[in-house]
């Protein structure tokens, strides 16, 4: 059984905690955390993430420590056996859970008339998803702030906006999905890559971002350098200069999707992005029947 932190360190009063317990990864929990904490933007909440957890023995481990920690914990295990324990160590405890996965799985078995197969998926023979999701990812590194211009042509999806728009983090979440995603920089003054201009138009999504949420999010980041907060980077001026440089780009690019950013989390934003090729697939399939 593993387990790893995230969060708020601690702090003299006891945080609420939720604890993400998986037989796998635990990334598919974690996700569904994250964007339920997501509506409560000023509360403080510790997530801990403990991951192969496919024994008694670990069950009985983790629920004493959310005992302990009075924590609520959210979980997906796929194991019958297990996800019983589970919930009697639970009930017994009077801790607080949420079952991410088991009355999915029992509503889907009913519904298909199917048993399901109950093994965790990081144990099941590695598949062409997963390869093709390695890849995205190798491709998304190689891709990134404009590097490997001759790689565009190959994207299925191009990301362009000035710096601190969340190109990177949106690439490789992106890429997690099976996207090969690669981004550009718009720099002030200097032309777009040639490369770019050869690129499907509705390959490329360009991502703008209010001025005030920029300026704070540039200063935040030279003072994490340790770089004075009024260098250029964070001038008010020559960041609405950029955004204005970029939003005249964008319009000149009329096939090109733009997307604001401000306020949005990486989720919230890929979601955004893949529904609009989602519409763009549908229409090109009615278009063609």
């Amino acid at each position: 059984m593993g387990s790893r932190y995230i969060g708020a360190g601690e702090g003299a009063l006891p945080e609420p905690q939720i604890f993400v317990v998986s037989d796998s990864t635990g990334e598919t929990a974690e996700r569904v955390v994250r964007a339920s904490l997501l509506q409560f933007p000023h509360h403080r909440v510790k997530v801990r993430v403990f991951t192969r957890v496919r024994d008694r023995k670990a069950v009985e481990e983790v629920l004493r420590k959310a005992s302990e920690a009075r924590a609520m914990v959210v979980f997906t295990l796929v194991s019958p056996e297990l996800r019983e324990r589970f919930h009697e160590i639970a009930a017994r405890e009077k801790i607080e859970t949420v079952d991410v996965i088991g009355q999915l799985i029992h509503k889907v078995a009913t519904y298909i008339d199917a048993e399901p197969i109950n093994q965790p998926s990081s144990a099941m023979p590695l598949s062409e998803e997963y390869f093709r999701r390695v890849e995205a990812i190798e491709f998304a590194v190689k891709s990134d702030d404009g590097r490997e211009p001759r790689n565009l042509r190959k994207a299925d999806l191009v990301l362009v906006g000035v710096s601190r728009t969340s190109k990177t983090p949106l690439s490789t979440y992106l890429a997690g999905r099976g996207l090969k995603v690669a981004n550009v920089p718009i720099v002030l003054g200097v032309p777009i890559l040639p490369e770019l201009e050869e690129v499907p138009p509705e390959k490329v999504i360009g991502l703008t971002i209010g001025l005030d949420q920029l300026v704070e999010i540039r200063r935040a980041r030279l003072a994490q350098l340790g770089m004075p907060v009024d260098s250029t980077y964070g001038l008010r001026e020559h960041v609405r200069a950029e955004l204005e440089y970029a939003e005249s780009i964008f319009a000149s690019h009329r096939g090109w999707v733009v997307i604001d950013v401000t306020g949005r989390a990486i989720e919230e934003t890929a979601a955004m992005i893949l529904e609009t090729l989602k519409e763009r697939e549908e229409r090109q399939v009615a278009a063609s029947g």
